[in-house]
């Protein structure tokens, strides 16, 4: 039973994974071989107030990744590196995620799915996790009522 609930969540974990990459086909160029310039937006799209602009036209970003409990369970991660490893709860992953203009734009995602441990009533559980960015929670998930594991898109 508890390697099927694992097998369960490392694949929801992978799906999580895989539904974040896509690919985006580049317009071609119109006649003539220029691009025509795009419009700068202009609205705030109540993302709240825009990070400073680092070196090089990237927003750099604190990214921290929490995983609670006790005892050892495997870990899936991706934002600040990425990796897919048993580790001892409770696990915390700190870094720095230094966004382009197109990631600022389209967003950069982050993730952690954590694997399952034994609850308080003695059944398994997902682990809770927890996502801040620039010290502010914004994604979190106690295992039981969101088994899905924690993700965020910074933009």
């Amino acid at each position: 039973m508890r390697r099927t609930i694992t097998a369960v969540t490392l694949c929801a974990g992978a799906a999580l994974l895989l539904t974040g990459c896509g690919s985006a086909e580049p317009k071609p160029a119109p006649e003539g071989g220029k691009q025509q310039p795009q419009p700068a937006a202009s609205k705030d799209q109540g993302q709240g107030p825009a990070p400073a602009p680092a070196a090089g036209g990237g927003a750099k970003h604190e990214v921290t990744l929490e995983v609670g409990g006790t005892g050892r369970t495997a870990v899936m991660y991706s934002g600040i590196g990425s990796g897919f490893e048993p580790q001892t709860l409770p696990w915390s992953k700190s870094g720095t995620a230094e966004l382009t203009a197109a990631e600022q734009k389209v967003g950069y995602l982050v993730n952690v799915v954590p694997g399952t441990i034994t609850g308080a009533d003695g059944k398994l559980q997902q682990a809770p996790c927890t996502i801040k960015v620039d010290g502010k929670v914004v994604a979190q998930s106690d295992g039981v009522t969101n088994a899905k594991g924690c993700s965020y898109t910074i933009k």
